[in-house]
């Protein structure tokens, strides 16, 4: 007997999403950071709490930059799309930035150039980034109690007393150190710290870019200071800039027979010292931080 295949309601069946198109769906939503990790902190006695990210660390020129944003007890649902920037494009993360920065208490971007990565190592220079932002939201809205921070490691709080150590690494003796909360994958779970993370890619590709300016044959505003092949290429052609990181043995990338010699230090003013006056939306300069707050 041959079957019968009843139509359903409609007359017709609904075509079946593809499998990758429902598993992006799903991870999508499985991807989407909230508050509650935030809100813990605060219902355990922190008044303020700040979400931090690192975008740089792994590139081979510019700035190691450091993203913040502060949440308090009345800090509504994040704006919708929000996620770990690395999950975005460019178009979306931009369009992110202003709804961002009317979201949070505070917020800042702080850097830390290329000479300074050279001179006291990645750690202490995403330290040194990280302290700047701290510093910018303070002025904004007081002590932050709490810091949630990407990763598995506290690169963030001063470390034990190291006499070989600069001390402006890590500010004045007297501030008070936020508790820190380490948390893996924190910008895929948390609010503040996926903002975070689109406040310091958005800030540091755009210093990029305008260093791409002063050395196109290196395309940072296509690969922002990463291993790409056309800026590898650049590197055995032509050798490394000031604006790359000396210490991150560049040497075996350019072409031995060149003769170039590394020259140069910091960043220049226009890279390191980029902010928006909170309120006014008129551009202003800060010491190596984009900073503002509601």
């Amino acid at each position: 007997m041959t079957p019968v295949v009843v139509p359903d309601s409609g007359g017709a069946r609904r075509p079946t999403p593809p499998r990758a198109a429902r598993s992006r769906a799903t991870t999508a939503a499985r991807r989407s950071p909230t508050l509650r990790h935030e809100r813990a902190l605060l219902g355990n006695g922190a008044r303020l709490v700040a979400g931090m990210d690192e975008v740089g660390r792994g590139a081979l020129a510019g700035p190691v930059s450091v993203g913040v944003v502060v949440v308090d007890a009345a800090t509504r649902t994040a704006p919708q799309g929000l996620t770990d920037s690395k999950l975005l494009t460019a178009a979306a993360r931009e369009s992110l930035v202003p709804q961002v920065r009317r979201w949070g208490v505070a917020w800042a971007v702080g850097h830390a150039g290329p000479a300074e990565i050279d001179a006291h190592g990645i750690v202490a220079a995403l330290r040194l980034a990280g302290r700047r932002a701290l510093a910018q939201v303070r002025r904004t809205c007081g002590e932050i109690d709490a810091v949630l921070l990407d990763g598995s490691h506290d690169w963030l709080s001063r470390p034990d007393v190291d006499l070989f150590e600069a001390t402006e690494l890590d500010g004045e003796p007297n501030e008070r150190d936020p508790a820190v909360r380490t948390l893996v994958k924190a910008d895929l779970q948390c609010s503040s710290v996926a903002a975070a993370s689109v406040l310091a890619k958005v800030e540091r590709d755009g210093l990029l870019i305008r260093l791409a300016r002063q050395y196109p044959v290196y395309s940072w505003d296509q690969n922002k200071g990463y291993a790409a092949p056309a800026h590898l290429d650049a590197l055995r052609r032509l050798g490394p800039t000031p604006q790359h990181r000396r210490s991150w043995n560049l040497r075996v990338l350019a072409d031995p027979e060149s003769g170039l010699e590394l020259a140069g230090d910091a960043l220049p003013r226009e890279a390191t010292e980029s902010a928006a006056t909170p309120g006014t939306g008129e551009p202003a300069w800060a010491p190596l931080a984009d900073f503002g707050g509601r």
